[in-house]
């Protein structure tokens, strides 16, 4: 099996790293149109690095690691050399299969939403396709991206939830992490010590909510002791819009997304 990956940028570089752990590097290809960029991947890895975006489409997947404003760039390189037994995976937010079809007709299509967690294999990413794509094929996507973190095919009328979610979620965590910190520091705590006391209660608590099942009300309702000081602290994120602050910037990411698809 042949894999290959146009872009070797922040997202592509983070899911071809964990492919590159899991798959046999003598088999995958990247190419990027920062010639210096995709030569350091290829040197990190051990990939092999071709010149061309058309280099590539030998591979039987291929990942489009590509920005939504330039794919149409891209696809007036390779649309007519695409090869319908090659399945084409698309990471580009916004962008329906429908509207990948239209610029490379010949081309079948797997759309994906990863996040950056992807560096450190921990990403949650989504996959959506069309019936041209073949039950096996789809399972060899989800192999090849679990090197990476969690997978899970969704509707593709979810796809622009996905990239609010969980594309765009990691910023808004870490906003958070940062926040937490710099109460720490507030009130005391050195700030080496705050990040990673601050870091691991958000990463001890996703996990809490991942390997027990339970609603994440109910966890929250087992640290609040009655006049204690958690529910002190919950009273203060309601009373200055903690929820809501969250919801609006999950519905812009998601407005952004569909306006992206347009």
């Amino acid at each position: 099996m042949k894999i290959g990956c146009i872009g070797t940028g922040a997202m592509g570089g983070a899911i071809m790293r964990a492919v590159c752990k899991k798959f046999d590097v003598k088999q995958i290809k990247v190419t990027d149109k920062n010639v210096d960029m995709g030569k350091a991947f290829a040197s990190e890895t051990g990939a092999t690095f071709v010149n061309s975006n058309t280099d590539v489409l030998d591979c039987d997947y291929v990942f489009l690691a590509v920005k939504p404003q330039f794919l149409g760039d891209v696809f007036n390189e390779i649309a007519d050399k695409i090869s319908s037994d090659s399945v084409i995976i698309s990471m580009a937010a916004g962008i329906k299969i429908e509207k990948l079809e239209k610029w490379a007709p010949k081309a079948r299509f797997v759309r994906m939403m990863p996040n950056v967690c992807a560096q450190i294999g921990q990403a949650m990413t989504a996959i959506s396709y069309n019936s041209n794509i073949k039950d096996e094929e789809a399972s060899k996507v989800i192999e090849i991206l679990s090197s990476a973190g969690r997978v899970e095919l969704v509707p593709e009328k979810l796809m622009d939830c996905v990239t609010a979610v969980s594309g765009s979620g990691p910023a808004f965590v870490f906003m958070f992490i940062e926040a937490l910190a710099d109460a720490a520091v507030r009130n005391g705590m050195p700030r080496s010590q705050a990040y990673t006391y601050a870091a691991q209660t958000v990463y001890g608590s996703a996990g809490m909510v991942l390997e027990s099942g339970k609603h994440p009300a109910i966890l929250k309702d087992m640290v609040c002791s009655p006049a204690g000081t958690t529910i002190e602290g919950v009273a203060a994120l309601e009373k200055n819009g903690f929820r809501n602050s969250v919801i609006e910037a999950v519905s812009a990411a998601c407005e952004k997304s569909i306006a992206l698809g347009k």
